[in-house]
């Protein structure tokens, strides 16, 4: 039975999802690209001098029709048992995902590093995808019926596995999507979501974190007073190119989320070179007396850092797998002194706590994922998950790059661009959400 046979009247919370995305499922993807020998380009030169320019030209954004009230996704049902198994839709989706992650992200990881910038024809392909609908209710255009966070982690895992960087520019505009589909009033969901489900996804990108050493993201130097923002933000995924933006700023209140439109004067991009997620192509964006509109509450601002955080996590687990999965057959391959180097109990050793601490990963990552879906309490998952994934995670980037010797220091093999991308999950906040 094909896969459109199998999901055909079915309203679940991805079903309509994977209806769409079917159509990509028998595609050999990179080579309608032209990505199978991808050409260095230097359209972001994040090396150099950095660069300031007005924020990108945005369209119009305008409510087609009004809402009598804001669409809240239902939290999903539980099953009553403890099972993180992927449900089959959730699987089918992920498979493709995971199939355009293999095809398009990975080959042209290298050449998206180098240039500081994804492909736009990668990204175009990402959005057809329909990454951008997986938090969107079905009545706004979106594809789902409930709230689908479990969805959102297995998703971004699955990308990661291609290339971190790349992820995080392609899942940039879902996380504004996601925002205004959890914590938008009927206004914003009527004027912002459409462009989001339509055939143009918008460049956008959710902008949290702020360069300054311990950053906490709920002690914010961004502040919002009169109607206006004023503040600098960092590590931005595409802000030069951004049509949208969801910004954290400190109120007397509390720290809560702001719309902006970055066609005001007062919005300013920087390029801000960075050591990992190079093809995110990282700024600083720069806000001067910038008219905002408030978007959810204090509480909705501590659920979105969380939801933020659980993100990377995911990230972090396709990453740490990609790791694995290439140093076990190199170990088993690379010979010395006469026999494979993986006969010595110290490389053994290592790559087996490699294979144990992401299992540990993927167990806290999952259960938070779960309880979000459920509407749950989930902080004190999502903490774990952050503090496991981190720290683990960087461990086995360095221990990627010792297992293979001189070749981990060297960019003829991938395992050095995984261990600068997955010091990232320690530092950023915001960016990415489920």
């Amino acid at each position: 039975m094909s896969i459109q046979e199998r999901t055909r009247g079915r309203r679940d919370a991805i079903g309509v999802g994977v209806a769409l995305l079917n159509r990509l499922a028998q595609w050999r993807a990179i080579d309608r690209l032209g990505l199978r020998k991808p050409a260095e380009r230097a359209v972001f030169e994040a090396t150099k001098t950095g660069f300031r320019t007005a924020g990108a030209l945005s369209r119009r954004f305008s409510a087609a029709s009004k809402l009598a009230a804001p669409s809240r996704l239902p939290a999903a049902k539980g099953t009553g048992r403890f099972d993180l198994t992927p449900t089959e839709d959730q699987q089918m989706m992920v498979d493709v995902v995971r199939s355009f992650a293999a095809d398009v992200l990975r080959p042209a990881a290298a050449a998206a590093d180098t240039a500081c910038v994804t492909d736009p024809k990668v990204l175009e392909s990402s959005a057809e995808l329909g990454l951008s609908l997986i938090e969107v209710p079905e009545e706004l255009g979106g594809i789902v019926t409930e709230r689908s966070a479990m969805t959102g982690v297995l998703v971004a895992e699955a990308l990661a596995h291609g290339d971190l960087g790349q992820a995080v520019a392609c899942l940039a505009p879902s996380a504004v999507s996601t925002a205004i589909s959890l914590w938008g009033d009927e206004t914003q969901q009527a004027t912002y979501l459409p462009a989001f489900t339509g055939s143009s996804v918008p460049a956008a990108a959710l902008a949290v974190l702020e360069p300054r050493p311990l950053f906490d993201p709920f002690e914010l130097q961004t502040r919002f007073t009169g109607g206006l923002l004023n503040g600098v933000k960092s590590l931005v995924p595409r802000a030069a190119e951004a049509e949208l933006f969801v910004i954290g700023a400190q109120t007397d209140a509390g720290p809560r989320l702001f719309v902006v439109e970055p066609d005001h004067p007062g919005v300013t991009i920087e390029a801000e070179p960075s050591m990992g997620l190079r093809a995110a192509s990282l700024s600083r964006v720069i806000l001067v007396d910038v008219p905002a509109v408030p978007l959810g509450s204090v509480e909705d601002y501590a659920e979105c850092v969380r939801l933020s955080r659980l993100g990377w996590c995911a990230l972090s687990l396709g990453t740490a797998r990609a790791v694995l999965d290439y140093v076990t057959p190199y170990v088993n391959e690379r010979t010395a002194f006469g026999e494979p180097i993986s006969h010595r109990q110290s490389v053994a050793f290592m790559v087996a706590n490699i294979g144990i601490e992401l299992e540990g990963m993927k167990l806290v990552t999952y259960r938070a994922g779960s309880r979000a879906s459920q509407g749950l309490p989930f902080a004190r998952e999502a903490a774990l998950a952050r503090r496991l994934c981190a720290e683990k995670g960087m461990q086995i980037g360095t221990d990627g790059v010792q297992l293979l010797g001189g070749h981990g220091f060297v960019k003829e093999h991938p395992v050095e661009r995984w261990y600068r991308d997955l010091r990232a999950i320690g530092v950023m906040e915001g960016a990415v959400l489920v």
